[in-house]
């Protein structure tokens, strides 16, 4: 163990780390974090991935961590009491093969709720519909309503077609029972069209989510010309698209509290010093890069810092 220099006890950084937070969710209030996959280990290449490009593209499920050290490791923190335990991660969690199990487990030691967020890319396969039948939450994406735009945008696995992709999301919301909640992610010039949107619309709708949630871009993408879409054409879209739809929610109150208000400030600190990557950060603080991502959007939306390329790498720098 070791020191950072606000005096916080920093984790062993030989060990891997599967748990982080709490951070301030804009869904979830205070959630704790599970990271299932090593990171940017995804079926997608995104776009718009405020994690970079993917790394290692497959739909290979394995148990890419040990199930008992991640069960151990969300015992310690849970003393946090967090709102809601979150499975998502620096990749595809759906990848993970013990999944099942993993839900299972949590249910057996807290009563806190478990949400799942998934490109949901793999919900074509069986064993995953039944892995996330007894989560309480389950919030997959669908960023396109056509082939041509998805393989645009999401740059799938070969072996992830639309057509599947969109039957799995259709055939989860049958035998599913708890909060479907549906992420439409979307990119100016290229998903924001008429066309495109009816086209979105149409596979909502086949979808029958219980909400949908439409974002935009708010931290640097994987690609450069992944351009976000203004806040009124974004409210505009949300409008036409489905009956129970909102823009995404800024973060609640929650991020107010103090505990995250003392990481966004050393991180503040920290920039203030010297430029630094997500990598940087995530290092010389001791905290998970998903949680580093987190109060990096915060302080970019509130005009204190901003990102430089260098070097193929995006550094913040602070700028008050």
């Amino acid at each position: 163990m070791k020191n950072n220099q606000s005096g916080d006890i920093l984790p062993n950084s030989n060990k891997k780390q599967y748990i982080f937070g709490p951070v301030p969710s804009r869904r979830l209030g205070r959630s704790l974090g599970v990271d299932l996959v090593p990171f940017k280990t995804c079926s997608y290449d995104c776009i718009y991935c405020q994690l970079g490009r993917t790394t290692n593209k497959t739909i290979q499920r394995k148990e890419w961590f040990p199930l008992e050290d991640i069960i151990n490791q969300l015992k310690e923190k849970l003393y946090l009491k967090p709102d809601y335990i979150t499975l998502s991660g620096s990749g595809e969690p759906t990848l993970f093969s013990k999944l099942e199990e993993l839900i299972y487990r949590i249910k057996e030691i807290t009563d806190i709720p478990v949400a799942v967020l998934t490109n949901g890319s793999l919900l074509w396969q069986p064993e995953v519909r039944e892995a996330l039948k007894f989560a309480d939450m389950v919030v997959p994406s669908l960023d396109a309503g056509s082939s041509l735009k998805f393989q645009y945008v999401n740059r799938p696995h070969a072996d992830i077609t639309f057509g599947k992709m969109l039957q799995g999301l259709v055939d989860f919301r049958k035998v599913y029972s708890g909060r479907y909640w549906l992420e439409v992610f979307l990119l100016a010039g290229v998903t924001t069209t008429d066309a495109e949107i009816n086209k979105l619309k149409t596979c909502i709708t086949d979808i029958q989510p219980d909400l949908v949630q439409v974002n935009t871009v708010t931290r640097p993408p994987a690609e450069s010309f992944a351009e976000p879409v203004s806040k009124k054409q974004l409210e505009k879209i949300t409008a036409q698209l489905y009956e129970q739809a909102e823009v995404i929610a800024d973060y609640r109150d929650v991020h107010k509290e103090k505990d995250f208000t003392a990481r966004r400030e050393d991180i503040f600190t920290l920039l203030q010093r010297r430029p630094c990557s997500i990598e940087d950060i995530s290092a010389g603080l001791g905290l998970h890069r998903n949680e580093v991502v987190k109060y990096i959007e915060e302080l970019s939306a509130e005009g204190k810092i901003e990102a430089i390329p260098q070097n193929k790498k995006l550094y913040y720098k602070a700028l008050t």
